[in-house]
């Protein structure tokens, strides 16, 4: 039997975790968290037991307190609840699906209680990859990727992880504004940019995906999991989004990894690790493709991408500073109260502004995501 805590259980990656387990013989839900969602909160209880839940939110939680408080289940507050359930007696793996940079210190508190990490939460890396990865080796724990192209990457590497990469290559739909002209970039709406073409996703990350600062966050991330250097990561636009990523080799031999584009796959890989468990998911007809095609991507009209991989490289606690500042941009950008264009805007004036620290720690990671967030307001 293998214990799971799922740190935003009721989001997007979440839900469809708790389906995967629906399917999954062995696999016990004993923690579970939301932000405000407790009416689906309250339903995941009834259905799977938890011992422990957190709410983020604080109105959230004094509601869910009072109306159920009778439940048979330990009601947890705040960030010190989400790093109690990711560090809670019995668990043996911790699928954090958290978003932003929130996700960080939960992880940290997991692998130091020697949890393996299903890490869906792709800025913990970007925003702390070294500060991680050097925990996730003292404590011997095993840190597996959910996000649909590394796990590809994964499988690509599994029994090949002795031979020498010579590339990586991560796939992009293009997003929902693949073959606009870069004026017409302009006028596009929010209702526009969360119609992505294959992926179904929470908000965030859906306008991550149409701006490309997604494909950024993700070679960030695919640095620290692989131990690759920037120059050793290609980005191809792959608009049927049916090779999730591949690897090549030194012999020039491509692996690739090809599915339908559907998360429960990978969520699934990652959980079930490092078994495959049988599942009757969207099967991939390859009659149904009349062919798979390639382009290059159009980051000069995409700048968020250039402007993440620059803050990557710039170091310290300049990726935590963009993460943040791009999250809230992502927001006023919901609320139409600025053009999708001016989200890149925005980071790169609030990359001009901020003075990176790079002996940094956590308190340092968490100052530079409270300047992104502030910085906002200066701007609009």
């Amino acid at each position: 039997m293998k214990n799971i805590s799922i740190l935003g259980s009721t989001g997007s990656i979440g839900t469809q975790a708790l389906d995967v387990i629906r399917n999954s013989k062995g696999i016990n839900v004993k923690c579970l968290s939301t932000h405000k969602n407790i009416d689906l909160l309250y339903k995941q209880i009834e259905e799977f037991k938890p011992k422990a839940v957190c709410i983020t939110d604080e109105e959230s939680y004094e509601l869910f307190i009072n109306k159920y408080k009778e439940k048979e289940v330990h009601i947890l507050f705040g960030v010190e609840g989400l790093t109690e359930i990711a560090s809670y007696d019995g668990v043996d793996l911790v699928l954090n699906s958290l978003m932003g940079n929130s996700g960080i210190l939960p992880t940290i508190k997991a692998i130091e209680a020697k949890k393996n990490i299903a890490l869906a939460n792709k800025e913990t890396l970007v925003s702390a990859g070294d500060l991680i990865m050097k925990k996730v080796k003292e404590n011997n724990v095993s840190l597996l990727p959910v996000d649909s192209e590394h796990s590809a990457i994964f499988q690509c590497l599994t029994g090949n992880f002795e031979n020498k990469i010579k590339k990586l290559y991560i796939t992009a739909s293009g997003g929902p504004f693949r073959t606009y002209k870069k004026e017409e970039l302009q006028e596009v709406k929010a209702a526009d940019a969360l119609k992505h073409p294959n992926w179904s996703m929470g908000k965030k990350l859906t306008i991550d995906s149409s701006t490309l600062m997604n494909k950024a966050l993700e070679v960030i991330e695919a640095k620290y999991l692989f131990d690759v250097s920037f120059e050793d990561i290609e980005v191809l636009i792959h608009p049927q989004s049916i090779i999730h990523s591949m690897v090549e080799f030194q012999d020039c031999s491509i692996i690739a990894q090809l599915g339908f584009p559907d998360m429960r796959i990978p969520i699934s890989y990652a959980i079930n690790y490092p078994v495959r468990n049988k599942y009757e998911f969207n099967r991939l007809d390859f009659l149904s493709f009349s062919k798979l095609s390639f382009e290059k991507p159009r980051f000069d009209d995409f700048p968020c991408f250039n402007l993440g991989i620059l803050a990557a490289k710039t170091g310290g606690t300049m990726p935590a500073m963009v993460n943040a500042v791009n999250e809230e941009a992502i927001y006023q950008f919901l609320d139409n109260k600025i053009k999708f264009t001016d989200i890149a805007l925005i980071i790169e004036k609030a990359m001009n502004a901020y003075t990176v620290k790079y002996d940094y720690t956590l308190s340092d990671i968490m100052d530079a995501d409270a300047f992104g967030r502030s910085y906002i307001n200066e701007v609009i």
